[in-house]
């Protein structure tokens, strides 16, 4: 953390578990008979509720979206750059609510949490969750906090989908819907993807079939290769030319098998520490409900019909270089708002960095997102 923190910054935040009792029936038929939710919160919640903004987080996100934790924290919550004082989402406006979704490895119930009927943890046998899950019993945490209808509900990538997933279940309880860098269904390429790393993933030794806890280890290779493979995915060809171009370690070829280019050692970097802190079977669960994700499927494909029954109003973004979920994606999506008759705002964004871009606060998208989010507060009052 700063010497000083910044102005624009929430400060130190404190996460907080949410215990539901109650059960949660879930898509692929089985139920959890009580939860935690882990949530972190930032400004205040005005008189009437009205104010208050969720944040979806995308496949390795969890509830540490602001601030830091400690004065020992190095760098500040992954959307740090959006949410705050006279940011995008303005937390002297908006009281904003960011959670580690159910089946995630940040405090939630989760594959690594302890399944109370055995003492041991869930691990395999966690249920299969969904899109339309989290929103489930994200509806549930909005109803323990008071809050009857979000102003609005953003989210980037499989965030995004979080939130058109909102606008469907939930017409009634937000007013604005946010899918940034997102899609309305995988492509099968990004399935393909998504099966590589899994597989990755579950043919490691040490990944015992999901049961590495009880071994005492974890299935880090794994994790490691399917980490290269998806942050492969996130970042765009020219970003990654501009960033490490053909640069060698050293200053000759090795003639071996060792990570020799500076792309080489950044991926196995970022795969050695992803492997240390995220958990295979989240990873495996996340992956899959990405792949489930199609709120077209029970209306014969057909998108528009989907939406029919909205009332919110849309704002969705793209970025030109991004491979992973095509500005293609994004217009199939405005497209079918339209047709249905819905109210949206649609910019793509010219960004060298590729499907990261939505994390990093270039000026046009700054400006669109600030100026979108301006007016949801002026409907609010805040």
């Amino acid at each position: 953390m700063p010497d000083t923190l910044p102005a624009d910054s929430v400060g130190i935040v404190t996460p907080q578990t949410y215990h539901f009792d109650a059960p949660i029936d879930l898509a692929c038929g089985q139920t959890l008979e009580n939860y935690d939710l882990v949530v972190e919160t930032y400004g205040t919640l005005n008189a009437d509720a009205s104010n208050a903004v969720l944040i979806c987080h995308a496949l390795s996100g969890h509830h540490h979206a602001a601030g830091y934790h400690s004065a020992e924290d190095r760098k500040p919550g992954w959307w740090d750059s959006c949410i705050g004082p006279g940011k995008p989402i303005d937390t002297d406006r908006f009281f904003v609510v960011s959670l580690n979704n159910l089946g995630g490895c940040h405090g939630s119930t989760g594959p690594n949490s302890i399944n109370p009927e055995t003492g041991k943890p869930f691990g395999p046998e966690f249920p299969v969750i969904t899109v339309g899950d989290w929103v489930k019993s994200q509806a549930l945490l909005a109803d323990r906090l008071g809050i009857q209808c979000w102003a609005a509900v953003v989210g980037g990538s499989l965030g995004g989908m979080q939130a058109l997933q909102w606008s469907l279940d939930y017409p009634d309880r937000l007013r604005h819907a946010v899918a940034i860098a997102s899609t309305p269904r995988l492509t099968a390429q990004n399935i393909a993807f998504n099966e590589v790393a899994r597989q990755a993933i579950t043919s490691d030794r040490e990944f015992h079939d999901g049961r590495y806890y009880d071994f005492d280890t974890v299935p880090r290779r794994g994790l490691m290769l399917a980490r290269m493979v998806g942050h492969i995915t996130y970042l765009s060809d020219a970003s990654m030319g501009e960033k490490f171009g053909r640069e060698l370690r050293d200053q000759a070829y090795k003639f071996g098998y060792d990570a020799e280019f500076q792309v080489e050692s950044y991926l196995r970097y970022q795969g050695e520490r992803f492997s240390e802190t995220f958990d295979a079977n989240t990873y495996l669960l996340m992956t899959r409900a990405l792949d489930y994700f199609d709120p077209a499927y029970e209306y014969g494909g057909d998108l528009s019909k989907a939406l029919a029954a909205g009332n919110c109003e849309y704002l969705v973004l793209s970025f030109s270089t991004d491979w992973r979920f095509t500005p293609a994606r994004s217009e199939e999506m405005v497209n079918a708002m339209i047709a249905a008759r819905r109210k949206v705002s649609y910019a793509e964004v010219d960004a060298p960095w590729g499907h990261d871009a939505f994390l990093i606060p270039t000026p046009r998208y700054t400006d669109i997102f600030t100026a979108y989010m301006d007016r949801v507060a002026r409907e609010v009052g805040a």
